[in-house]
């Protein structure tokens, strides 16, 4: 199936499909206002503020749109300069006002992600939650907006994703010889043997197991399923809907016998999204994301678990209080959020310990090694070593992040990197107070992430939007200034120049991979055996892993369940490179000060060279006169480089995991060859294969191939960059040249939304001081305010 753009990044608007497209309509004002009800009366004046502006900027950019195409409706040929000027007034008029904020709940089963999201959207049991086994059983998103009713819409399997599972499936379940009693013992107790099972049998029926591929392509399912291959669900209670949606996203017991048939369509679920209708507490444009922690068997879903993980811009690691302290599945966690900051969006992570409620106090009072005051209650216990974990966890957390991120990484500086929370508290209050349950500290820093974003992304919009209305108005000015010509000749050959130095710094920055690469290299071709032999030994032998090991295989070295820690070969085997190079690869694509291996101020240092050479030159040729020409280059600048960085951020993740699929791509012969070993003692002959293979492979430079292909990646994105900047600055360059080039012709006058853009443009810096004065305000009246007490019946 083709892959759909994300909403991250947007092409440009072709001139010949969307020239005479009509802009979409405004949001009504009420709606508007609805989206803030979650912020304090502060924050939401100052959100209105800037939606005031970034609306009547639309505004101001749609009637110099409508002006345009009528002035050119009836020609047979446009200028070149007005097709771009049109396209890009189009486009922003349609930029969405800010992109969603994911922010992904990632944990383990039983961890709470469910519960932390009740609580923080203040609905107790509005997701399935259980203290003894996996509820969830798939990716569930949910939001607010500004619909009337609840609404939740359940994603599933396509005919054809669904077909390549059953696939897989029935391979896992085909057995060509009769077992001894030991041998089918062992393979009812494989957990692939029994996920593959328990998925037929809940779409198929009882002996669904037994059929092989085209009997159950002919077999019909217990429930129908909707051409659309999506279930909406609507109810006017929050209650309602829970119960609606219950059985579609809990998962079932193995030994539940129920004919319910929503219950029977789990396994074609691919992911649900849940709205609110106008939360108090949830703002409109962050979405709250329940990530399973280990990904899935199909490869949509173990797909689609992947990117979801990339495109969240905030990750919570989500451990309750008994397993934060050790353990593989924490580890893998962590380190998963991590390489999601190498290739992915997101900027900051975070640990949210739940079920801080959970205390013995006999056997803390016995453990209990800190502190020379007495504990007199189960609430003084629980608030202390809330404190420890908190200390403790965020220095092993900020140790850990130091070692594979920049020292200049944001999240290194985050002042909460752990959170102690308690959903259980946050309802009952008996030993803490909400605020100390820190549920409210959630919603504070989602509120605080969204009003940030929105401040960022307004200005953004309004200077890109007052660059275009410069450039607009002066395209019917009649003025030619002396010597012009040679000016932006000048101005072209610098242009030039500094792209050649752009060219040779962005080698530089890529250079700084090759001796991280090459020693990874020699790590793994050293320990790869060790890693392999790590990968395949289970504690209990081969009993119950040889269709897991089949699974794997048949996955190209991949296999996700709901119960297992999750397996990848490719990933394993190229840790050691990843050890190496994670620190270079995170500085090159960190912002902050230019270094030699820093991406993107190299770029920041060649606009701010740009626009000091426009404005030397301005002053030189009469620009001052005219300044609208030399502001429109200067913001235009700004605009062309903005969108570059998104560009890089999207290329991101595909260099990232250029070194796995690599070795994947490789191993695909291996595991196809493995997959297919049956009979007697088939699990140590599959392991044999693939050592054998993996061993082929690294002989024949397997690792060395994926280094190569890194390196191709970089200097493709090098070589796109460069592309892209040259391409964009003669563009620009031509638009700013006199009307005696040819690209213009008279247009309408569009004086008046010039102004008004001036206006608004002058008007970003009182909002952003209105700001700080609101947030200096509160800040002031919170100090001032006493401190909350305990809970009732705590006080001693």
């Amino acid at each position: 199936m083709a892959e759909t753009k994300d909403v991250f990044g947007q092409e440009p608007h072709p001139v010949e499909d969307d020239l005479y497209k009509e802009p979409t309509r405004k949001r009504r004002k009420s709606d508007r206002d609805q989206r803030f009800r979650a912020f304090p009366s502060m924050e939401q004046s100052a959100l209105k503020e800037y939606e005031k502006l970034e609306s009547r900027t639309r505004r101001v950019l749609s009637n110099t749109y409508q002006k345009l195409i009528q002035s050119v409706f009836l020609d047979d040929s446009i200028p070149n300069g007005v097709k771009y000027l049109i396209n890009r007034l189009l486009a922003l008029i349609e930029k969405p006002t800010v992109d969603p904020i994911y922010i992904g709940l990632f944990g383990s089963t039983g961890a709470g992600k469910s519960s932390l999201i009740n609580a923080i959207i203040q609905q107790a049991m509005f997701l399935p939650v259980s203290g003894e086994s996996i509820c969830t059983s798939c990716i569930v998103q949910v939001s607010s907006g500004c619909c009337v009713q609840y609404e939740a819409k359940i994603h599933l399997l396509s005919d054809q994703e669904w077909r390549e599972e059953l696939k897989n499936l029935t391979k896992l379940l085909h057995r060509t010889e009769e077992l001894g009693r030991e041998e089918a013992d062992a393979w009812n107790r494989d957990e692939a043997v029994e996920e593959a099972t328990w998925k037929l049998q809940m779409i198929y029926g009882n002996g669904a197991e037994s059929k092989n591929y085209e009997e159950l392509l002919r077999a019909k399912p217990k429930r129908k399923i909707p051409t659309s291959r999506v279930i909406t669900l609507k109810a006017e209670e929050a209650e309602e809907l829970s119960i609606k949606l219950d059985p579609y996203i809990r998962t079932q017991r193995r030994d539940w016998d129920g004919e319910a048939a929503e219950m029977r369509i789990w396994p074609l679920i691919k992911h649900v999204e849940v709205t609110l209708p106008k939360s108090d507490l949830i703002p409109e444009g962050v979405v709250l994301v329940d990530i399973p922690g280990t990904g899935d068997f199909n490869s949509k879903r173990d797909e689609m678990w992947k990117k979801t993980i990339d495109k969240c811009s905030v990750i919570w690691v989500i451990s309750d209080i008994e397993r934060v302290s050790g353990g593989r599945a924490h580890e893998d966690l962590l380190n998963e959020s991590i390489k999601a900051c190498q290739r992915g969006f997101c900027r900051d992570v975070a640990l949210v310990v739940t079920k801080m409620d959970k205390l013995h106090l006999p056997e803390y009072l016995r453990e209990r090694k800190v502190g020379n005051q007495a504990i007199q209650s189960q609430r003084e216990a629980v608030l202390e070593r809330n404190e420890m974990i908190k200390l403790q966890r965020t220095r092993i957390l900020k140790e850990k992040l130091k070692r594979k991120l920049p020292a200049d990484f944001k999240v290194l500086e985050a002042s909460d990197l752990v959170y102690t929370v308690s959903a259980q508290e946050y309802w009952q209050q008996a030993l803490l107070t909400e605020e100390e349950t820190e549920i409210p500290k959630l919603r504070e820093y989602i509120r605080k992430s969204l009003l940030d974003k929105k401040k960022r992304t307004v200005t953004k919009y309004v200077t890109e939007a007052f660059g275009l209305l410069l450039l607009t108005d002066s395209f019917n000015s009649t003025q030619n200034l002396p010597n012009e010509h040679l000016h932006m000749s000048v101005l072209r050959r610098f242009a030039e120049e500094k792209v050649e130095l752009l060219e040779k710094a962005i080698a530089q920055c890529f250079a700084c991979m090759e001796q991280p690469l090459q020693e990874g290299v020699r790590t793994a071709r050293t320990s790869y055996r060790c890693i392999l032999r790590a990968c395949l030994v289970r504690s209990k032998g081969n009993q119950g892993f040889h269709q897991t090991l089949k699974a794997v295989c048949l996955k190209n070295g991949i296999y996700a369940s709901r119960t297992l820690a999750r397996i990848d070969l490719n990933e394993a085997l190229t840790q050691p490179i990843y050890d190496q190079i994670d620190p270079v690869f995170g500085s090159i694509f960190r912002t902050g000060k230019p270094t030699g291996s820093a991406l993107m101020p190299h770029i920041d240092a060649f606009k701010h060279s740009l626009q000091e050479k426009m404005t030397e030159i301005g002053i030189r040729s009469g620009w001052k006169y005219d300044s609208c020409k030399k502001n429109f280059l200067i913001q235009e600048i700004s605009a062309i480089l903005g969108g570059l960085e998104d560009h890089i951020l999207r290329r991101k993740r595909r260099i990232y995991e250029s070194l796995t699929a690599s070795v994947q791509s490789d191993l695909k012969l291996c595991y196809e060859e493995a997959a297919q070993i049956t009979g007697k003692k088939a699990c140590e002959r599959m392991k044999d294969a693939i050592r054998r293979g993996v061993d082929r492979q690294v002989a024949e430079g397997m690792f060395e191939r994926a280094q190569e292909r890194m390196q191709h990646q970089f200097q493709q994105l090098k070589t796109g960059i460069v592309e892209k900047v040259k391409g964009s600055i003669t563009t620009m360059l031509a638009l700013a040249s006199s009307q005696g080039d040819g690209l213009y012709k008279e247009l309408a006058d569009v004086g008046s939304e010039y102004k008004e853009m001036e206006k608004l443009h002058r008007s970003l810096r009182e909002v952003a001081e209105n700001a700080r004065l609101r947030k200096g305000m509160q800040e002031f009246l919170l100090r001032a305010s006493p401190s909350k007490a305990g809970p009732p019946g705590t006080s001693l």
